[in-house]
Order: structure tokens, then sequence, then C-alpha cells
């Protein structure tokens, strides 16, 4: 098996006592980037959704370690699952996007993670007011400027797949309710 499918991820989230409410978070992720993916390949592209839907699954694995994205990815890793470490080790950090011509597995996760908050896609701005206000609880101000660049750069590939797919993010996942 070259990725972990669903049930076997969630045997991971389980085994590594992953919490409920992060699971529900990693599952809305998933979903959220396999079906930008989906709606990408209808338009010629070639993305892996297998493992863009285990990556999704699996990037807050251990949510609850200290730099829980590189204890994740370790322990992907140790599991044979390379490319889903991969994945996993940048989520937090990942930037910029590629160019809509180059999209990849990661670009989707990491669009997935920068707009789903908890268990919901609730898009850009929402989630990353989110974000920000977290930052500002934690005595940590200054990330302001650099979310909201990222922000910027994730509006600007979101933009460039919109193009391409013929609507908004919204209405689509809109469309999956």
């Amino acid at each position: 098996m070259k990725h972990p499918d669903r049930q076997e991820c969630e045997r991971l989230l389980n085994e590594y006592k992953t919490p409920e409410h992060v699971k529900g978070h990693c599952r809305a992720v998933a979903d959220m980037a396999c079906t930008v993916a989906e709606e990408l390949n209808k338009h010629g592209f070639d993305l892996d959704t297998e493992l863009i839907l285990a990556a999704g699954l699996l990037h807050d694995i251990a949510r609850v370690e200290d730099r829980h994205w590189d204890v994740g990815a370790e322990l992907m890793d140790k599991l044979g699952y390379h490319e889903e470490a991969k994945i996993i080790k940048v989520h937090m950090t990942y930037s910029p996007f590629s160019d809509i011509n180059d999209v990849n597995e990661t670009d989707l996760v990491c669009l997935g993670d920068r707009t789903v908050l908890e268990d919901e896609y609730v898009g850009l701005d929402k989630r990353i007011d989110y974000v920000i206000n977290k930052a500002k609880k934690n005595g940590n101000p200054q990330a302001e400027p650099i979310i909201l660049e990222k922000k910027k750069q994730t509006r600007g590939f979101i933009s460039q797949i919109e193009d391409v797919i013929g609507m908004s993010l919204d209405d689509l996942m809109k469309g999956k309710e």
C-alpha cells in the first residue's frame, strides 16, 4: 500500500491518542483538500488524492506534542510513509504556494489547513482571524505581519484555483455540505 487509506489513518490517529477535536479537524482538512484536488483533476491536473487524503488526515497526529509537525513527520517516516512525512513536516510554515501550473499535494493539504477551523471549512478570512487572535492571546503579537503575508500569498493561490475551476472555493465547499 503506497499511502495509508482512511481506515488505516483513523487507526493511527487512535493508536497515537490524537484528541477527538483534533481528529475532527484532520478529517475536515483532508476532505477540503481532496474536494479541491478532485475538482482540479477534472480540469486536467493529476493530483494524487490518496496522498492528499492520508497527509490531511495525519497532519496533526502529534498535535499535543511540542513541534508537532516534526514529531508527526518523524512518526510517518518510521512507518514508511515518506511522502506524507514531507507534507506534515512543512504544513505549519509552508510558503509560498506553487503556481497553479505546478500545483502539488502539499499545496492542497496546506490550503485545507488554512481554511478549516476546528472541523469545519470556514474560508481563509475567518481561519486567519482565528490564528491572529490566538497568537495575540499567546503573547505573540509580532506574528501578525507574518500571518497576514501568508494570508496574502494564500489568497493569490486561491484566486488561481478559482480561475481554473470556474467557481469560488466557498461555492465548491457549499456543494459538499
